[in-house]
């Protein structure tokens, strides 16, 4: 295989709930420039990368993971226009089940290389977890009830109006007949490795819970 560049999945501890997906034609001068900013604490680590036989662009990459989910991409507004980013609102791991999903299908697992931390990278995330520890307050679980959501409204899944699921309390869901929780039934139909949150991929009346919670709490009504 003549090697053109990569997609990458890269973390960094200064955004911890956000991973950046893109491409690279040299993964060593991205890093880089990534880097060279001074204008956040820590730095860039690869997480993982996936080898590609042809130049693409991020914008061609980022088709592929909003078709999945367009609500996983970090969307801003400013002098009221939208800022779409390359950042996406998902765990290493669940975006690394993205490109190993890809692999399997396509046969070309051994494109796929995951990157274990190293020397500053593993300082870097120890400081950032007791910077985050001592300033951040845990985000209290998903509540119905505080999404003015009641017991025996039907939920839909994300590009599946087939599956639907009816909540059973503040905090659980009936799914086939089973009582379980958001991200339980999520990571089960989304046929995931590894744990997902559930809000992003449930609906009520057309609207993820995740998008109905973040509305909420902007205007104080979730309580």
């Amino acid at each position: 295989m003549s090697k053109k560049g990569c997609i990458y999945i890269l973390t960094n501890p200064s955004f911890k709930d956000y991973v950046k997906i893109g491409y690279a034609s040299d993964m060593e001068r991205r890093l880089k420039e990534l880097n060279r900013s001074e204008c956040i604490p820590y730095a860039f680590r690869v997480y993982a990368t996936y080898d590609v036989e042809e130049d693409l662009s991020d914008k061609k990459v980022h088709s592929i993971i909003d078709q999945l989910n367009p609500n996983l991409r970090a969307i801003d507004e400013f002098d009221g226009k939208p800022r779409v980013r390359e950042f996406y609102e998902m765990t290493a791991e669940e975006a690394f089940g993205l490109l190993e999903n890809i692999a399997a299908i396509s046969g070309t697992k051994d494109r796929l290389h995951k990157y274990n931390p190293k020397g500053h990278e593993i300082t870097d995330e120890e400081r950032a977890e007791e910077a985050s520890a001592d300033r951040i307050e845990r985000r209290s679980p998903f509540s119905f009830e505080k999404c003015h959501i009641g017991v025996g409204e039907e939920l839909e899944f994300y590009k599946r109006p087939d599956i639907k699921a009816y909540v059973n309390d503040d905090r659980t869901i009936k799914f086939n007949g089973t009582v379980t929780s958001l991200s339980a039934s999520a990571q089960m139909i989304a046929n995931m490795d590894h744990p997902v949150q559930g809000t992003i991929y449930w609906y009520y009346k057309g609207r993820s819970l995740k998008e109905i919670r973040n509305d909420l709490e902007e205007k104080g009504e979730y309580k």
